[in-house]
C-alpha cells in the first residue's frame, strides 16, 4: 500500500478470537451488521431499527458531489455539488453521490478513501456509494455522460450496437467494472436501454438502437457483465434506464426540458418499449431509474395513464415495474424532480411533469406514493422529515427504501471494505490492454455507407495526397500526404457533425443536440465543391440519424460513425482494422418523413435511405448489403 492509502479506514480492528471487522459505531464491539459472516438481509435486520429516521431519511437521496483535482473533499459547494462534502454527509446524512469530472485515476481512488472516511465519522459509519453516468466514450454533457478521461475508450452505444456482437458488449462492460471498482465507483447509472425510435431524439447515442431484439440480448449481457452472476463485492451495481422506455418523445424532444415533457405512442408500440426492463431484471440490475417523460394518451389494458412523469405514476412503477415485473430493488428517480436547480445565471426547473402546481412536500409524498425509494439529485432532507413529523409519509414507508438501499450496500461489500488501492488504480484504470480493445471496437464498428471505389486508402494511388477537413492531419500524415486545397488533392477526407438546433437558454440545454436533422444548404454547397476537385470521402458523426440524402449525389463515399478516434478511423477507412459496423438505427431520407413517422415505432425499412442493418462489408468488395429490418423484422414491434 502506498503512503495514501487509507484501506481498513480508522474503525479497522479485530474480535479477541482474531476476526477482523470494522468497528462503525464505535461501540468496541462487533454488533451483527458488523459481521461478514452474517448474509446481507441479517445485516440489514440488524441495522435498520439501531438507525435514527433522520439516518434513514439520508439513504433515500443521491445528489451530484464534486472532487478536487487532487482528490481533496471539497470544503465549499461545486459547479453542481449544492453542499460542501462535509455538510452533505455529516450533516445531512447522505451517503449516495453522483460524481462527475474525474481528473486522473489516482486522484479518484484517494478521493474515495477520504471520503469513505468521512462517513465512518457519522453515528453508524454508513459507507458511501459512488455513482456515475457512462464515461468510456465520446460523449461530455452533465446529466447525460463523461468523455473517458483517464478511462479506456470505446464507441458509443450506439457504435457497440452497431458491431451486433453480443459477446463484445460483454467483454466492455467487464473492463467498464474493473475500472469503475479500482477508483470506488460502485454503482453504473446505466445501461440505458431506451429504443430509439424517434429519429430526432437527443439522448439515443446512449442507447443499443431501435431493434428490440438486439437492445433486449445487449441490456442481459451488460447488466451481467458489470455486476457478474449476482450482486457481490467484485460487482458494480447497475441502474437500467429509462422506465419505462424513454424513446417515444414528442417531436424527438427531450423531457429535461419543459417543452419536451410528452411522450406519446400513437403506434401502440408501449410494450416493445417496456420489454428490455424484464431483461434486466432477470439479469438482476440493482436499480431501475424512471424517466420524466409523462405519457400522454396512454391506455394500457383498458385502462387510461394517469399523465404524470413516469417517477410520480403509481400505476406504472407499483403496477407495472413492482407487481407485474416483479422488481423489488431500489428505484432512484432521474434528477431533480423536487426542486429547481440553479447553476451560475441557468435555471432548470424541477421536472415536476404533470405535477408543476404541487408544493416540493406534495412532490416527494407523490413520488413515495408511486414507488420511488431514493430521490436523485436533491438532498432536501428536511422536507421529507418534516412530511414525516405531519403524517404525510409513515416512519414504515421510509424503513422500505431504506431497507432495499441498505441491502445493495451490504451486497456490494461497503460495509466491510470501501476502500481501494490508488497505486491498483493507476495501474488498471486505462491500461494499455483496455485502450487497444476500445480503439479496435472503434475502428470495427465504422458503418461504410456508400464506396465507389475510394476505400480503403491503401490502393494503388498510395501515398495519397489528402485535403483534409475533421481529422487531425497529424494522424492523416501516417496514411498520406496532407494537402492544403482540394485541387492539389488526390482525394478529400472531410467529417462532420450530425446538425441540430443550438439552444442555450435552459441549464444543460446547450449539451443536448436536438430539432431538425437537416444539414444547413451552405455545408451541402461547399463540400460539392471540394467534390468537383477531387473525390470526396465524407465522414459523419451519427449522434443522431441525419438527413444524408444531399451528399449522395456528389460523395465517393460516406461513413457512418458512433463515437470514432481519429486513429480509429484512419485504420478503418486505410485497411488496417477492417470497418464491419451496420447500422443500429434507420438513416431517414427526408424531415418531411421524420415529421410523418411515429414517434414510438420505427418506419417500414422500404422507407429509409438507408435502413437498420445496413453496412457495405469489406468496403462493398463482397457486395454484402444488408437490410435486416424487413417486413418480418418490424413485425417484432407487433
Amino acid at each position: 500500500m502506498n503512503r495514501h492509502d487509507t484501506r481498513g479506514g480508522p474503525s479497522a480492528r479485530t474480535t479477541p478470537d482474531g476476526l477482523a471487522f470494522r468497528d462503525l459505531n464505535g461501540n468496541g464491539i462487533m454488533d451483527p451488521y458488523e459481521d461478514s459472516r452474517l448474509s446481507a438481509e441479517e445485516r440489514v435486520n440488524d441495522l435498520l431499527p439501531r438507525l435514527s429516521l433522520r439516518e434513514k431519511i439520508g439513504l433515500m437521496f443521491q445528489t451530484v458531489i464534486e472532487m478536487g483535482p487532487d482528490g481533496e473533499l471539497l470544503a465549499e459547494s461545486g459547479v453542481f455539488a449544492k453542499s460542501a462534502t462535509a455538510t452533505v454527509v455529516l450533516d445531512k446524512g447522505l451517503s449516495a453521490f453522483n460524481v462527475h469530472a474525474i481528473p486522473s485515476a489516482r486522484a479518484a481512488a484517494r478521493w474515495n478513501n477520504r471520503l469513505q472516511a468521512l462517513a465512518e465519522q457519522t453515528p453508524h459509519g454508513i459507507p458511501v456509494t459512488l455513482s456515475t453516468d457512462p464515461r468510456h466514450s465520446f460523449t461530455e454533457s452533465s446529466g447525460v455522460a463523461f468523455t473517458s478521461g483517464p478511462f479506456s475508450q470505446w464507441p458509443d452505444m450506439l457504435g457497440l450496437a452497431a458491431l451486433d456482437d453480443v459477446d463484445l458488449v460483454a467483454r466492455f462492460s467487464e473492463v467498464v467494472r474493473a475500472e469503475y471498482r479500482a477508483v470506488g465507483l460502485r454503482m453504473a447509472l446505466h445501461p440505458q436501454v431506451d429504443l430509439a425510435t424517434e429519429a430526432r431524439w437527443g439522448r439515443q447515442l446512449q442507447t443499443f438502437g431501435s431493434d428490440v431484439d438486439r437492445v433486449r440480448a445487449y441490456t442481459r449481457a451488460y447488466v451481467r457483465g458489470i455486476q457478474g452472476p449476482r450482486l457481490g463485492p467484485d460487482s458494480v451495481a447497475t441502474t437500467t434506464k429509462h422506465f419505462p422506455g424513454g424513446g417515444a418523445q414528442k417531436d424527438g424532444e427531450d423531457p429535461h426540458f419543459p417543452y419536451g415533457r410528452e411522450q406519446v405512442y400513437p403506434g401502440n408500440n408501449f410494450e416493445a418499449h417496456l420489454a428490455p426492463f424484464a431483461d434486466a431484471i432477470a439479469a438482476g440490475t440493482a436499480a431501475i431509474m424512471p424517466y420524466y417523460g409523462m405519457p400522454v394518451g396512454l391506455v394500457r389494458h383498458g385502462r387510461p395513464i394517469e399523465e404524470v412523469g413516469f417517477a410520480y405514476n403509481r400505476q406504472i412503477l407499483t403496477g407495472v415495474l413492482r407487481e407485474e415485473l416483479g422488481f423489488d430493488g431500489v428505484i432512484v428517480s432521474d434528477w431533480e424532480l423536487v426542486t429547481d436547480n440553479h447553476v451560475g445565471g441557468k435555471l432548470l426547473p424541477a421536472r415536476a411533469w404533470g405535477v408543476e402546481e404541487l408544493a416540493p412536500a406534495e412532490r416527494i409524498v407523490k413520488l413515495l406514493d408511486a414507488g420511488v425509494d431514493q430521490f436523485g439529485g436533491e438532498e432536501c432532507v428536511d422536507v421529507l422529515a418534516d412530511a414525516v413529523a405531519q403524517g404525510a409519509v409513515t416512519e414504515s414507508r421510509i424503513d422500505e427504501s431504506a431497507r432495499r438501499i441498505l441491502l445493495t450496500k451490504f451486497r456490494l461489500g461497503l460495509f466491510d471494505d470501501p476502500y481501494v488501492d490508488e497505486d491498483a488504480a493507476e495501474r488498471i484504470v486505462g491500461n494499455a490492454e483496455f485502450r487497444a480493445q476500445g480503439l479496435r471496437a472503434q475502428a470495427q464498428s465504422i458503418v461504410v455507407l456508400t464506396n465507389h471505389d475510394v476505400l480503403p486508402l491503401d490502393g494503388p494511388r498510395s501515398p495519397l495526397r489528402i485535403y483534409v477537413e475533421g481529422v487531425m492531419p497529424e494522424i492523416v500524415a501516417e496514411y498520406g500526404e496532407p494537402v492544403a486545397a482540394p485541387r492539389d488533392a488526390d482525394l478529400a477526407l472531410v467529417r462532420i457533425p450530425a446538425p441540430y438546433e443550438p439552444r442555450d437558454d435552459l441549464l444543460l440545454e446547450r449539451g443536448f443536440h436536438q430539432g431538425s436533422l437537416d444539414f444547413r444548404p451552405g455545408l451541402v454547397s461547399r463540400l460539392a465543391r471540394i467534390a468537383e476537385e477531387c473525390p470526396l470521402v465524407l465522414v459523419v458523426d451519427l449522434d443522431r440519424p441525419a438527413i444524408l440524402a444531399p451528399f449522395l449525389s456528389f460523395a465517393s463515399a460516406t461513413v457512418a460513425c458512433f463515437g470514432v478516434a481519429d486513429c480509429a478511423l484512419m485504420d478503418g477507412l486505410s485497411g488496417r482494422v477492417v470497418p464491419s459496423g451496420r447500422l443500429p438505427v434507420d438513416i431517414p431520407r427526408s424531415m418531411d418523413d421524420v415529421r410523418k413517422a411515429m414517434p414510438d415505432y420505427p418506419a417500414p425499412a422500404a422507407d429509409a435511405l438507408f435502413a437498420r442493418g445496413f453496412g457495405m462489408q469489406d468496403y462493398g468488395r463482397r457486395q454484402e448489403e444488408v437490410h435486416s429490418a424487413d417486413a418480418s423484422d418490424a413485425r417484432r414491434f407487433d
